[in-house]
C-alpha cells in the first residue's frame, strides 16, 4: 500500500491545527489589549470625563467621511466647571441611573440595546433640543416628565420613569459625555443640532 503523501497525513494536520491555534492565541491577546487602549476613557477616541466642562459638536471629516465629535470651547454643563473626580462621579451616576432604569430595553447606546427608542449615543446634539443655550434644561425638564413634552406625542411614547433632578442631570451629564466618543460616525445619518458660532 502507498505511504499518504505528507500534507495529508494525520499529524501533520494536527501540528499544524496547533500552530494555527497558538498564533491565532497572540493574535487575540494582541488585538485584545490594543483595543482596551483604544476605548479607554482619556483616550483619543474616548475623552475624559472633563470632556463636560467643554463644547461638544459635530464636523464632517472629509477623509474619513463621516461625521465625527469636535471639542471646542470651555462651556460648563449647568454652568458650572467640574474636576476630574466630579465629573467622573457626574458621568457614572448617569450610567448608573440609565442602567438603573433599564433605558437600553427601548434605546441603544453605541448600537448596543433595543431598536425601538432612537438611539441615544449622540442624544446631547439632537435638533429637537432647538437651540445649545436651552439644551441643558429642556433635556432634564423632559427626563423628570417626558409624558406632556411635544417630542414625546409623536409615535412611541417615553414612560415617566420618575426620575430625581439629581439623576435627570447626571443622565444628561452622561450623555453629553456619550456624545464626545469618535464613533467613526455611528449613528448614520444623525443630524446635529445647530451650534451657534
Amino acid at each position: 500500500m502507498d505511504q499518504p503523501v505528507w500534507w495529508s497525513s494525520g499529524p501533520f494536520w494536527r501540528k499544524t491545527a496547533v500552530w494555527v491555534t497558538g498564533a491565532s492565541l497572540v493574535a487575540l491577546v494582541f488585538l485584545s489589549i490594543d483595543s482596551l487602549r483604544q476605548i479607554s476613557v482619556g483616550s483619543p477616541r474616548v475623552p475624559a470625563y472633563t470632556v463636560i466642562n467643554q463644547r461638544i459638536d459635530y464636523v464632517f471629516d472629509e477623509v474619513r467621511r463621516v461625521q465625527q465629535p469636535r471639542i471646542g470651547a470651555q462651556q460648563p454643563l449647568f454652568g458650572q466647571i467640574l474636576n476630574a473626580q466630579q465629573a467622573e462621579a457626574l458621568v457614572r451616576h448617569g450610567k448608573l441611573t440609565v442602567q438603573a432604569k433599564n433605558c437600553m430595553d427601548c434605546h441603544t447606546l453605541l448600537g448596543n440595546g433595543a431598536y425601538f427608542a432612537p438611539d441615544l449615543t449622540k442624544a446631547w446634539l439632537d435638533p429637537y433640543w432647538e437651540t445649545a443655550a436651552v439644551r441643558e434644561q429642556q433635556m432634564v425638564e423632559f427626563l423628570l416628565d417626558p409624558t406632556d413634552k411635544l417630542h414625546n406625542a409623536l409615535g412611541r411614547r417615553m414612560p415617566n420613569l420618575h426620575l430625581t433632578q439629581d439623576e435627570a442631570k447626571a443622565v444628561t451629564g452622561f450623555l453629553k459625555w456619550m456624545s464626545s466618543i469618535d464613533t467613526n460616525g455611528f449613528p448614520y445619518n444623525f443630524t446635529s443640532i445647530k451650534q451657534e458660532s
